[in-house]
């Protein structure tokens, strides 16, 4: 059984050893707390077809907790709209927030398996960048990832992540991702 006061993260490991080290030249930084780094990685899932059927919410939610390995809150309807046979407070999708070992964990399982088990897959757009060093990204199906089992799967779903960084510009959070060997598009 692994130890879990010794245990590291892969990425986690090689940001310390690496990646720090090449920002620091790349950008001349003079203080290594100048030095980009990961914030966090939120996960989202909206459920479109809750409206009809509120289960399908829940499963999206254990889906999503099977991913990220912590547990998903259920987000709920602030308003109701009519339109769109809305009323407030009903549970409309789920999130996660993953700091720490977990987000590092995350990000390479995404990096190194679910995104080259995506049909078609040519790389992540290098402008999906908000302006403040963070970066967003979408997914079709969620079943990219090997933790969930696509057999007992209902209904495939899309997700959106967002990878929040400590970074001030766009070009920094790019140059931190793609040392983590995130597959941008040239």
């Amino acid at each position: 059984m692994l130890d879990a006061t010794k245990y590291t993260p892969r990425l986690r490991q090689q940001f310390r050893d690496t990646i720090k080290a090449a920002l620091k030249e790349e950008f001349g930084y003079k203080n290594d707390m100048q030095i980009p780094r990961l914030d966090k990685i939120v996960l989202n899932m909206g459920v479109g077809e809750a409206v009809k059927d509120t289960k399908k919410v829940k499963q999206a939610a254990e889906e999503l907790s099977l991913i990220a390995g912590q547990k998903a809150v259920i987000t709920h309807a602030k308003k109701s709209i009519a339109g769109f046979r809305v009323r407030e407070q009903m549970p409309l999708g789920c999130k996660v927030t993953l700091r720490g070992d977990r987000m590092y964990e995350f990000l390479d399982r995404l990096i190194n398996i679910a995104l080259p088990r995506v049909r078609d897959f040519r790389g992540v757009k290098a402008t999906s960048f908000d302006g403040r060093g963070n970066y967003a990204m979408g997914l079709k199906e969620h079943i990219v990832f090997p933790e969930i089992n696509f057999d007992k799967v209902d209904e495939v779903l899309g997700m959106d992540i967002i990878i929040c960084t400590t970074a001030k510009t766009d070009a920094e959070a790019r140059a931190l991702l793609k040392h983590f060997n995130m597959p941008f598009t040239a």
